[in-house]
Formats: structure tokens, C-alpha cells, sequence
């Protein structure tokens, strides 16, 4: 069991990283970017990150991430939008939604609510299908290439899920470039722990 236990250890950590590699590089990032620091950072709104199952759970860490690197943002369950929670959003927010398929009822729903509520808030999507429902009500697409998941039944979000927050940590690089946020910055927003006493200290080097 030793030799081909580590080998489908192997098979599957060349896979994600091909998946990784085979994320096409477009330059919506530079337009998603841009959006983010407009409504953002110019005009004070937020970004809204939703997801269902898997994805929002890559939604949820990837708004937490981007809070503290100085881009304020925050997770919305697409389900308790429906129940009163959408009532966080406001007119200058960006809505980013992740979903692999592309057509996820509940972002779907959510789409729709919020531009019920404020007809112009634009909707950012990470997604495995550029073609579906939701990148056609989208304003901008950021593809992960759609990757064969590593699942051995082909179902379970893995490799679609590893793309997805790969796509995210690039986003976070991207914006903390864009509005040169210093240590000091994240000595601000990051207090405890060890990452807060490193921040600190490269921080007052500055």
C-alpha cells in the first residue's frame, strides 16, 4: 500500500497544481480591481461575498482576508439574505459571488434581490462556467478554468474549490498593491496573535 499510496498522494497534488497553472489570466482582473477601489475605496462601500456549500466557504475566507488587508468586506449566506440579512447592502457595494456551475438557484436568487434593492450594484463572479446564467447577469467574470475535480467520483467541490480561492488570494495581492497597504496598515486591523506582534514590529520599522 506504501508505493501507491503515496503516488495517488502525488496524482492528486499535480492535478490541483495543473489546475492552478491552467487558470486563464484575463484582464478582468484589472477591471475587477478597478471596480473594488472605485466603490470601495472612492466612494466607501464594501464588497459582498456570497457563496453556497463549498464556495461559500472560500467566499467567507476570502472576505475576512480581504478586511484585513484593508479592503472592507463581508460574507452574506445567499439563504438568510432572503430572511432580512440583505439589508446590509447598500448602493456603493460590489456583490462577488462564487459558484463552479454558474447557475446556483440561490445566487441566482440573491442577483435578483439585490438588484431589486439597488438596481445598480454590480456583480463580480468566480465561476467554472463563463457561459451561465449568472455570468450573463454579471459585469465581470474571473473564469478558474473549470478543473476536473480530484474527487474520485467527480463530484465532491475539491479542485473547483481550490481554484476559486486561488482566484481569491490573487484578488487580495492585487488590491493590497493597488492601495499600497503598509505593515502598519495591518498592525491596525490585526492585533492579536502572532501575525498581529509581527505586524507590529515590521510596522514601527517602517
Amino acid at each position: 500500500m506504501g508505493s501507491n499510496f503515496k503516488e495517488n498522494i502525488r496524482r492528486v497534488l499535480d492535478q490541483e497544481a495543473e489546475a492552478i497553472r491552467s487558470i486563464p489570466v484575463t484582464t478582468d482582473y484589472e477591471k475587477v480591481v478597478e471596480l473594488i477601489y472605485a466603490r470601495v475605496h472612492q466612494k466607501g462601500g464594501k464588497i459582498i461575498a456570497s457563496g453556497m456549500g463549498k464556495a461559500g466557504h472560500v467566499a467567507n475566507h476570502m472576505a475576512t482576508t480581504l478586511s484585513s488587508t484593508g479592503t472592507p468586506a463581508l460574507f452574506l449566506h445567499p439563504s438568510e439574505a432572503q430572511h432580512g440579512d440583505l439589508g446590509i447592502m447598500r448602493e456603493n457595494d460590489v456583490l462577488l459571488v462564487l459558484s463552479n456551475s454558474g447557475k446556483t438557484r440561490e445566487i441566482l436568487e440573491l442577483v435578483y434581490l439585490a438588484h431589486e434593492l439597488h438596481a445598480n450594484i454590480p456583480v463580480v463572479i468566480i465561476t467554472g462556467n463563463p457561459e451561465g446564467p449568472l455570468s450573463r447577469e454579471s459585469k465581470l467574470v474571473l473564469y478558474t478554468g473549470n478543473p476536473l475535480e480530484v474527487c474520485p467520483l467527480g463530484l465532491t467541490p475539491t479542485t473547483s474549490a481550490t481554484a476559486m480561492a486561488v482566484i481569491s488570494d490573487v484578488l487580495v495581492v492585487l488590491m493590497m498593491k493597488r492601495i499600497g497597504f503598509t505593515s502598519k496598515d495591518y498592525a491596525r486591523r490585526h492585533h492579536g496573535g502572532y501575525l498581529g506582534e509581527k505586524s507590529r514590529e515590521a510596522g514601527y520599522e517602517d
